[in-house]
């Protein structure tokens, strides 16, 4: 291999850095670095941060139409435990005027009235 194709080869996985205090260019630090692979990873990174935002976002609004669903659903059964309530203390009156008018229908009939079995045996 030549000077200039290691040199290459050398710029690809190492990233110059000069120091401030430095005066001189030509001493630089080298530090490792993966040209092609940093902007795809950090693409890979932030797609996944997106995805699970996205996600998330989805759960989330999932989560809140569900509890919407649930409230609509607690309103509907509210409204007919209420609704059953009231058919329920109407049908109470209803029982208690039916049952007053037998009581009065038996009293003012004859053959409903009581009587003495033993004054009729003698």
């Amino acid at each position: 291999m030549d000077g200039s194709r290691k040199e290459e080869e050398e710029d690809s996985t190492f990233t110059n850095i000069s120091l401030a205090d430095d005066i001189d260019r030509s001493s630089k630090i080298l530090y490792p670095r993966h040209k092609s692979l940093l902007p795809k990873m950090m693409n890979a990174d932030m797609d996944a941060v997106d995805a699970e935002n996205q996600v998330e976002l989805e759960e989330k609004t999932r989560l809140i139409n569900q509890v919407l669903e649930l409230q609509h659903t607690l309103e509907d059964l509210s409204a007919r435990v209420d609704a059953v309530k009231e058919e329920n203390l109407k049908l109470k009156s209803e029982n208690q005027v039916l049952g007053q008018y037998i009581e009065n229908l038996m009293s003012a009939s004859s053959v409903f009235q009581t009587t003495d079995t033993k004054s009729k045996r003698k």
